[in-house]
């Protein structure tokens, strides 16, 4: 897969990214570049590998799921700048 320029053009105009017409041609081969090297990474055979989420086996430490301090609203709301009976109030964000 590759892109030309009116691709990336396309890609930058979507993204809402001013790009000038001069930058065009070298955005695209650097697209092309990330893709190629896309391209390598899917020829890899990773059948029988499992997934990981670090390089080093590392066990996360777990806690157990239970609750320590909810269920108390007035100690919760205590600081609260602004409150409405057990409830955090916030000025409105959306019109």
């Amino acid at each position: 897969m590759s892109v030309d320029p009116a691709t990336v053009k396309k890609i930058a105009h979507l993204a809402r990214l001013r790009v000038d017409e001069a930058d065009l041609p070298a955005l695209a081969a650097e697209v092309n570049g990330i893709l190629g090297f896309v391209e390598q990474l899917q020829a890899v055979d990773v059948s029988g590998v499992e997934p990981m989420t670090s390089v080093v086996h590392v066990k996360l430490p777990r806690r157990a799921d239970v609750i320590t301090d909810g269920g108390d609203p007035e100690v919760v709301l205590a600081n609260a700048p602004n409150r409405l009976e057990s409830f955090f109030t916030v000025p409105k964000v959306v019109e």
